[in-house]
């Protein structure tokens, strides 16, 4: 698997897609293939224990828990590792320079960096971290979960509650994956509500 060295790794998607999984699942083969390995979760992310990500499917993988890609780059400079996974990527701290910066650096020092997140919010708007991203990937995956309105592919995480802040940690308590067409359609009712 040294093809893969100082490379950018994405898994993005909607919620319920298989982002996390494929995290886990990409960190494990390079933990089978010899590499040391290390995967970071935000601190925010408190849906589990804090020195694991858990999948939807309840499998998981050990984490440090951080605020920002700035403690992910101490803890490489003070540790072996030769393969970052960082789990929920968007909801790391910092500005998006100093996040690009910071991977980058890890990029350039050889590191592998898997990264996993959501591509877009509830309301459809890119999370900018994930969109700066992109072009600057090396492999790309663009999960889908399925549609609970009609099955199709999934394309955004639509939130159930009320709720206006932008993020809102939760589950299948909060969110439910739909596909563009189920939520455009949504969309237009809930505007001919308001009027």
């Amino acid at each position: 698997m040294h093809q893969y060295k100082g490379k950018l790794i994405m898994h993005t998607g909607s919620m319920f897609s298989g982002k996390t999984s494929s995290l886990e699942r990409e960190m494990k083969r390079f933990a089978i293939a010899g590499y040391k390995t290390c995967a970071f979760k935000p601190a925010m992310d408190t849906r589990d224990k804090k020195d694991r990500i858990t999948t939807h499917d309840k499998t998981y993988i050990e984490a440090v828990m951080v605020d920002s890609v700035k403690d992910i780059v101490k803890f490489v400079e003070e540790n072996p590792v030769d393969v970052v996974g960082i789990d929920e990527i968007q909801f790391l701290g910092g500005e998006r320079k100093e996040i690009l910066e910071d991977i980058n650096s890890l990029l350039y020092d050889g590191k592998t960096v898997v990264v996993a997140g959501l591509d877009m919010d509830f309301e459809a708007h890119p999370f900018e971290i994930v969109k700066d991203l992109m072009p600057i990937c090396d492999y790309i995956t663009k999960h889908h979960a399925v549609c609970v309105k009609c099955g199709s592919d999934a394309w955004v995480s639509h939130r159930k509650s009320d709720d206006t802040q932008r993020v809102v940690i939760g589950a299948q308590n909060e969110y439910e994956p739909i596909c563009r067409n189920c939520y455009n359609l949504m969309k237009k009712n809930k505007d001919e509500q308001k009027r």
